[in-house]
This record gives C-alpha cells, sequence and structure tokens, in this order.
C-alpha cells in the first residue's frame, strides 16, 4: 500500500470517481481531484504538491497542454499522466517535455492506469531514497564540524579519525587514538550486532608490546561483564568505558585498562574519552553510509550496464557508466537518425529451411549487423524477426550521427558480401536498408517488468517505410538523411515516392557510395 498524493484533473465526473474509487483508493493512494485546468493548477500549488497528476487533455478554462505549462512556467516538475482519447497520440508524445511520463488511452481499464501510476511514481520513489540517503550522510557530516568545533582538545585526533572511511582501518585508529588520550595500557572497541543479539570485539591494542589486533571476535569473558553493560559509562579504578551513540542508537563501546600497573583513571580521562566516543560514533557511521552510499552506486552502474549492455557496444556501456547523466530515465525530444536493415528473400528461404540450420544462419547475418552499428557506437534498438532496428544520436550525443548511420549501412553491406564467402549460393541474402533523421521521443518503453530502449516519432516512420522499400543490397536515404551527410555521400536521387501511412510523398536518395 501507499500513501502517495495523486491530483486528478478531469471534468469529466464519472472519470474522477472512476479513477479515485477503482484505482487510487483501492491501492491506498490519497487522492486530490480538480473538476478543471485552472482549478488543478491551485490544487498542484498547494503546500505539499502532489506526488503524481493525472489530467485530460481536453478541459474547460484550461486545456491539459496549459496545466503542464502553467506548472513548468512555476518550476514546479511534477510527474504527470495523460488521460486522452484514441487519436491523441501525437499531441501525448509532444507534451513529454513538460513532465507527461506516459498516457492511456480513453477508455482504460483500472490495472492499466494502476500500471502506468507505478512506472510513473518509480522514478520519483527512488529519487526520495537517494536522496534521503544524501540527507542523512550530510547531517551526520553538521554534526562532526560541530562536534569537532567544540572539542579543541581532541581536533588533531578527530580529524585523523573522521578522516578514515575504510572500516578496519578506521576501528583500529580509534583505539590507538583512546589509549593515547588516556594514557591507558590498552584499549579495545566492542561493536552491536544487531542480527546476531551479541556484542563483539572488533579492535584490541596493548601499549608497550606493539601488539595489535583488529577483525571480529566474540568479547572474552575478562571484559564481558563491563562490555554488556555500556549503555552507561563505566569508571572503575582499572577500566574506563564509554558508549558509542548516534541519537538513541546504540553502536557499541569504546574501553581502556591498566592491567600490570592498578593506576585509576580521572574524571578527565573519561571525559577525554567520552569526547573520542562521540567523534568514533560519527565517524564509524559516516563508514557505514559510505559503505551504503558506495554500494547504491554499485547497483545503479550495474543497473545502468544490465539495460544498455544488450544495446550498445560495451565501450559505449563504460562512457555511460563513467556519465550517468547522460542516460537519464524519461523521454526526451532531440534529433537522431535511425536505421532499418531487412533481409530479403527470408520467407521463401524459411520455407525452403530446416529450423536449426535457419537459426544458424540468421544469426550470422543479424550478428553481422549488429557488429556493424556497434562499429560506429550505435545503439540496437531491438530486433524484429529478420530485421534490425537502430538509433545514433542516443543515449550518447552524436554530432555526426547521419553520417555514423550511413557508414553503418554500408559496413553491412561489407560484412553480407564477406558471410557470404562462407555460405554456399543458395544461402545468400541480402539487406534492404532505409535510414531517416528527425526529432523523435527517445527513452524507456514499456512495463515495469519489460522495458525497452527505443525511439518514437516520425523520422522512425520514414526510415521504416523506406526499408520496406529497398531491394536487396541497396540503401535508401531520406531527404533529411541526405542533407546532413551531402558532402560525404554518392547518390541517385530517385525522386519523390509514397511512402505507406503519409499522404505527402517523401524524396528519396539511393546510396551509391562514398567519399573517403
Amino acid at each position: 500500500m501507499s500513501d502517495e498524493r495523486i491530483l486528478v484533473i478531469d471534468d469529466s465526473p464519472e472519470t474522477c470517481d472512476f479513477v479515485v474509487n477503482y484505482v487510487l483508493a483501492p491501492s491506498g493512494f490519497r487522492p486530490i481531484v480538480a473538476h478543471d485546468g485552472a482549478e488543478g493548477v491551485r490544487r498542484a500549488l498547494e503546500t505539499p504538491p502532489p506526488d503524481l497528476i493525472i489530467l485530460d487533455l481536453e478541459m474547460p478554462k484550461m486545456t491539459g497542454v496549459e496545466v503542464l505549462e502553467a506548472l513548468r512556467a512555476r518550476h514546479l516538475n511534477i510527474p504527470a499522466l495523460l488521460m486522452t482519447f484514441h487519436g491523441s497520440e501525437q499531441i501525448a508524445v509532444q507534451v513529454f517535455r513538460l513532465g507527461v511520463r506516459d498516457y492511456v488511452i480513453k477508455p482504460f481499464q483500472a490495472e492499466e492506469l494502476l500500471g502506468a501510476i507505478e512506472r510513473a511514481l518509480t522514478e520519483m520513489r527512488l529519487r526520495r531514497e537517494r536522496d534521503a540517503l544524501t540527507t542523512r550522510l550530510i547531517q551526520a557530516n553538521r554534526q562532526l564540524e560541530a562536534r569537532m568545533r567544540d572539542l579543541q582538545a581532541l581536533h588533531g585526533i578527530g580529524r585523523s579519525v573522521t578522516a578514515l572511511l575504510e572500516h578496519e582501518g578506521l576501528l583500529m585508529r580509534i583505539v590507538e587514538a583512546a589509549v593515547y588520550v588516556t594514557g591507558a595500557e590498552e584499549g579495545a572497541l566492542f561493536l552491536v550486532d544487531d542480527a546476531k543479539q551479541q556484542v563483539r570485539m572488533q579492535a584490541v591494542l596493548r601499549r608497550g608490546n606493539g601488539n595489535s589486533r583488529g577483525g571480529s571476535a566474540e568479547v572474552s569473558p575478562r571484559y564481558a561483564h563491563q562490555a554488556i553493560r555500556f549503555i552507561q559509562p563505566i569508571h572503575a579504578p582499572a577500566a574506563l568505558y564509554v558508549p558509542l551513540l548516534t541519537g538513541s542508537q546504540v553502536l557499541g563501546a569504546l574501553g581502556v585498562h591498566n592491567n600490570d600497573t592498578p593506576r585509576g583513571f580521572s574524571g578527565h580521562d573519561q571525559q577525554m574519552l567520552q569526547s573520542l566516543g562521540d567523534y568514533a560514533a560519527i565517524a564509524i557511521q559516516n563508514a557505514r553510509l559510505f559503505e551504503q552510499v558506495k554500494t547504491v552506486k554499485e547497483r545503479e552502474k550495474q543497473q545502468l550496464r544490465s539495460l544498455f549492455e544488450r544495446y550498445v557496444s560495451p565501450q559505449v556501456v563504460e562512457r555511460l557508466i563513467a556519465s550517468p547523466h547522460l542516460a537519464a530515465p524519461g523521454g526526451v525530444r532531440q534529433m537522431m537518425t535511425i536505421l532499418f536493415a531487412d533481409l530479403r528473400g527470408y520467407s521463401g528461404f524459411v520455407e525452403q529451411t530446416q529450423p536449426e540450420a535457419l537459426m544458424q544462419v540468421l544469426n550470422r547475418y543479424l550478428g553481422a549487423a549488429v557488429t556493424a552499428v556497434w562499429e560506429q557506437d550505435g545503439t540496437l534498438d531491438k530486433f524484429m524477426g529478420d530485421a534490425v532496428m537502430a538509433i545514433f544520436n542516443a543515449p550518447l550525443p552524436q554530432p555526426d550521427h547521419a553520417l555514423r548511420a550511413v557508414r553503418a549501412a554500408v559496413a553491412i553491406q561489407s560484412a553480407v558480401a564477406r558471410v557470404h564467402h562462407q555460405l554456399p549460393e543458395q544461402l545468400h541474402l541480402r539487406f534492404g536498408i532505409g535510414i531517416g533523421s528527425g526529432e523523435a521521443i527517445v527513452g524507456n518503453v514499456g512495463a515495469a517488468q519489460l522495458m525497452n530502449y527505443t525511439a518514437l516519432g516520425d523520422c522512425v516512420n520514414v526510415a521504416r517505410r523506406l526499408q520496406e522499400m529497398a531491394q536487396g543490397n541497396q540503401i535508401l536515404l531520406d531527404s533529411n538523411t541526405y542533407d546532413l551527410v551531402r558532402e560525404h555521400v554518392r547518390v541517385n536521387p530517385i525522386g519523390l515516392i509514397g511512402l505507406k501511412g503519409r499522404a505527402q510523398p517523401e524524396a528519396a536518395f539511393e546510396l551509391t557510395g562514398l567519399y573517403g
């Protein structure tokens, strides 16, 4: 169950009632309802703001687009879902830049809308978890700085202790400092093992003979009666213990002993050890938080690697990991070039070939195409049977994206020729290739269980239709692509051709060669 606040903006009472009573309330969300765009803007500006907005496209006073523009003008970045009727998908794509994460077509099922809500909230929840962890780390560091200002006598030791983030080295440094500031013969540090409900000795130092030991060990009987009481400071003639606390949480205890000489410890020794214990508790907590941050970052890197290693070359994956902001989640509108390559004669080939041999041959052709795309740092979008879709200029920026796509197409033809040398003639197939350039939305599309990094836009459709018209071993470019690469290519102008699904004909060019 969730307690996120979701603002529903729709002029239809029936739609609002359905969303609130059959989607939001049963799932534990806190609904807020507005019946027109202007009211929706006012409710969105309330404190605290909603975690998500579900809004209609056509409404009185303000349309859904005007609502999004008003919130953007006020620098209010709230994720949004668009409810629209069939036929408005083009508008839905346009408003992605205004904060829309997804859209649903009216009429819709409760499960469909709930799935879109969960996908839209996933990014927000992860960002909150990250911010909370960062805030905790910042607060811990502020506490450390305030303590260092107050404890001038321990300033040098405090700095050396808190500079360490490697856990084992930090614990031994704390024990060394405890022995130093109290003049004790022996020091030991104990930490609570919450999972096992035990107190374990983590580090011990014996002064004079140079013996020291780190690592986890059960508390020896010699210290057990003192260690189990460390919730309060222990001040005995030859032993002194102080608790390690962060707030009300007990992390462990720091103690010193005099074994060979029964010299007692003074109140000043206790004060110094307690001050050091306060430093130590913060330093240990910082070290743990540092490890958590490292774990989170490693998990994020692994997620990024898992997401893109199927689409782009290993070199591009490493660049994305080094600069993860280049692969920001959500849809991004930008210029790009799309390449479609499809094997000609494949259907007849399937009828005459056994499945095992078919799989081997198909993998060789598709593998050759993927290698050619990756050599130009293109992104593999998807396989569609015997076809390949690739995008250029995403997720990494490529100013020469159109030229890269053209070079990849030529490399595919060369790779196919090399494959032909290794196969009998009856297994020879050729790619028909179409390339289109233009603005598109690129990002992760799909459901929580299965996501695909892809591009959506008119240039995608143009590239696919050109591919469908291309003959085997033929590369067709649209006019946008040709304008971007005209200084690098030789072409045969085909003229205006009609493309399926487009009212106006499109100028097409057959690529015949590259300069240089």
